[in-house]
């Protein structure tokens, strides 16, 4: 690991000035993807400015529109939350899943949305529950947020500061998860909101991608067998020693027709 500066920042409106003023600072809260790559020389920030402690960000509450989860609110916190077991089951679910007891008690759910890990499990939530990110500066849509392989929508000196829930009538997630890491080799959310049905999925491509065919067929028959004979095509999914492109379009109809299995 290369030198670095820490700063500690005390509220939300320190974080901008303490970036402008490094010369390649990194915003850190968990922890859970920058100081590995740090610790493996990948990375080499000039400052770190840790927001872990800023009260602001931090919290589940029931909102309009639905819940609001700060961004550095930790997955163990959401997984145990009874507002969110109450109100989004499907969402504690996912949480509870995420990693091992230490990326859960560490990992935040603003950082790893904006690290946008092709395998991590909150991109199929936001998708899938059509969620709004608020930032520093904005707001924007969860169909709009992730980009590309670890690329979103995000700007220079933007931040995460929470991310809104709607109440779907049901969703859940189910992923079939890397035996070590447990990111989601494939993992797929599939949520109804009145006459909407979203399918999203994780872990299979570069970015959370939805699949518009199985969605207009649950739509009209809400039984796995309405999706079992959809394929997803698979020229653009991911392909690495852990499983091919092929065996990922296949996981995607098992676990989309798992999820709604769960649901009925």
């Amino acid at each position: 690991m290369y030198e670095f500066i820490y700063h500690r920042a005390e509220t939300q409106e320190d974080v901008q000035p303490l970036l402008e003023a490094s010369q390649d600072g990194k915003i850190i809260a968990g922890g859970m993807t920058l100081l590995p790559t740090m610790k493996q020389r990948l990375a080499a920030p000039s400052d770190l400015i840790d927001i872990a402690g800023i009260q602001k960000l931090n919290g589940i509450t029931e909102v309009k529109g639905g819940i609001n989860v700060g961004a550095v609110t930790t997955h163990a916190s959401v997984a145990r939350s009874a507002l969110i077991a109450e109100r989004l089951p499907g969402l504690s679910e996912l949480a509870a899943h995420i990693g091992d007891p230490a990326v859960r008690n560490r990992g935040t759910i603003g950082g790893s949305i904006a690290n946008a890990d092709p395998a991590a499990d909150y991109p199929a939530a936001i998708v899938a529950l059509n969620a709004v990110i608020h930032t520093n500066q904005r707001t924007i849509a969860g169909d709009n947020f992730f980009v590309d392989l670890f690329e979103t929508e995000l700007q220079e000196y933007e931040l995460v500061t929470s991310v809104t829930f709607p109440i779907p009538d049901k969703a859940h997630y189910m992923k079939f998860p890397n035996p070590a890491s447990r990111y989601a080799i494939v993992g797929v959310m599939v949520a109804v909101s009145k006459n909407e049905v979203r399918v999203a999925v994780t872990g299979a491509g570069s970015s959370v991608f939805r699949v518009c065919e199985m969605e207009t067929a649950l739509q009209n028959s809400f039984a796995p067998d309405a999706i079992e004979s959809i394929k997803y095509p698979d020229e653009e999914l991911n392909s690495d020693i852990h499983a091919s492109a092929e065996y990922r379009a296949h996981l995607i109809n098992v676990m989309a027709r798992r999820a709604v299995t769960a649901l009925i």
